[in-house]
């Protein structure tokens, strides 16, 4: 007999199949000579029910073992179900149990637990409907986003998780070492001695693919990187890991406005297909964690993004009635509390936000003609704030040397980089998605710590 998922015995289940369904149990009750299981496997938020008639060899003893969070394999015919909420159920003909659980210990009995309990049995709370949910959901928005990029020709590329540049200078870099911190070499200067390291030079977990993704997009047009990027943040906030996965599209040949344009159709993509295929879980989140989930996707899907300058945004947010707790001023950057008012409040819909002051933004952004700002855009949207960064690259050499040495990096650490200027040089521009904040922002979540399995975050690295 073929296993079959309880998703789809749930959807296309007819009465008279015989069929077998391995997974957990969710609840258990015993009426008049019968036993009621309800049973997931993960592949649906909807549980099937388990009919157990006391005529089953050693029912009682069978009983006595299964309790709430036990796994079995039930074979059996599916027949028309007598109670409400569900059309059929499996009448069961072998119960084999493959692991019990202690209802004395087994900590996800049938009652509300808060969030910020799960997260201590992160190893357990994917069997919760709210995580099984979301997991869902996020394995639906990657599938999305490789489709989208396969569909249009773009070659997934595997940039390198240990790395000797910080793409962003920001600074919050993991080391990768190889040395003794009890015998660190030093130098007749006392500096670490790196050339006695694995790489013989400071190596770090990658911040970014961005910088080696237009490495191969001078060679293969259009790439895109998906994998995970450390930042060594000290952030407790709700919006921030010190592990999570980024979305990098590069694209030779392309200009700030088609970075805006493919990032636009990206969103819209994505959301379209999440709501296609993981229909009950959306609407489980609609209806459990943030009554405005569906209207926000549907808003994303049907409308254009408003886009504007941020000249022009910092213009808006001066003249706003209502008082920030950071103030606003040309050449600083926008928080998020400025960003979720352009979102939320002025426009109330995604907003692009383009034409930085080139102060605040990386080296590698293209310096506009007014020498003051630089070709860049932001996609902010509700609730969450910016989602989408990207902007088209500079690609004049003498421009990106004079920019690298401004912002105090070495040009001989970057001299690959600077080559590409050298060689066939052409205008290009990507973007990047953080993609745990898109599955929060899909799914309502209020916490980022709830949309990755195993967190890591300042003094947390369980699992």
């Amino acid at each position: 007999m073929l296993k079959s998922r309880i998703a789809e015995i749930l959807r296309t289940g007819q009465p008279d199949e015989s069929l077998l369904i391995q997974g957990w149990v969710r609840t258990k009750r015993e009426l008049k000579g019968f036993a009621f299981l309800e049973v997931n496997d993960g592949s649906s938020l909807g549980n099937l029910q388990i009919v157990i008639n006391q005529d089953l060899p050693n029912y009682e003893g069978i009983l006595k073992q299964i309790n709430t969070g036990a796994s079995v394999e039930v074979s059996g015919v599916l027949v028309a179900s007598q109670g409400k909420g569900q059309r059929i159920e499996l009448k069961a003909d072998v119960l084999k149990i493959y692991g019990d659980a202690d209802p004395e210990t087994y900590p996800l009995q049938k009652k509300r637990h808060s969030f910020e309990f799960l997260r201590t049995i992160a190893h357990l709370r994917s069997r919760t409907n709210s995580f099984g949910a979301v997991f869902r959901v996020r394995n639906a928005c990657a599938t999305a986003i490789h489709q989208f990029f396969q569909e249009r020709d773009f070659l997934w590329v595997h940039t390198p998780i240990i790395t000797a540049s910080d793409c962003e200078g920001a600074g919050e870099l993991f080391s990768v070492t190889n040395l003794d911190f009890k015998k660190i070499p030093r130098t007749g200067n006392q500096d670490i001695d790196y050339s006695q390291d694995f790489f013989s030079k400071p190596a770090y977990l990658t911040v970014s693919g961005q910088l080696e993704a237009e490495i191969m997009a001078m060679a293969f047009t259009n790439v895109y990187t998906f994998g995970p990027t450390f930042r060594a943040e000290n952030s407790n906030t709700s919006r921030h890991l010190a592990e999570f996965w980024m979305v990098e599209p590069e694209m030779a040949f392309c200009d700030l406005e088609g970075d805006m344009d493919l990032a636009e159709e990206f969103l819209k993509y994505i959301f379209k297909y999440v709501l296609e295929t993981c229909t009950q879980d959306m609407e489980f989140f609609n209806e459990r964690i943030d009554r405005t989930v569906l209207e926000t996707a549907d808003y994303i899907i049907s409308n254009q993004f408003e886009r504007l300058s941020y000249t022009d945004a910092v213009k808006f947010l001066e003249k706003a009635d209502v008082k920030f707790d950071y103030p606003v001023t040309w050449g600083t950057d926008l928080q998020s509390e400025h960003e979720r008012y352009l979102a939320e409040q002025l426009f109330k819909k995604p907003v692009v936000v383009t034409d930085y002051p080139a102060g605040i933004k990386a080296f590698y952004m293209r310096l506009s003609d007014d020498e003051k700002t630089v070709r860049a855009m932001d996609i902010l949207v509700p609730k969450i704030g910016e989602i989408i960064g990207g902007s088209q690259r500079e690609e004049r050499l003498d421009v990106l040397e004079k920019r690298v040495l401004d912002q105090g990096m070495n040009p001989e650490d970057l001299w690959w980089y600077l080559d590409l200027r050298r060689y066939g040089t052409v205008p290009h521009a990507g973007f990047g998605l953080g993609f745990e904040r898109l599955v929060q922002f899909m799914t309502g979540m209020g916490n980022i710590r709830d949309v990755i399995p195993f967190p890591r975050t300042p003094q947390s690295a369980e699992f």
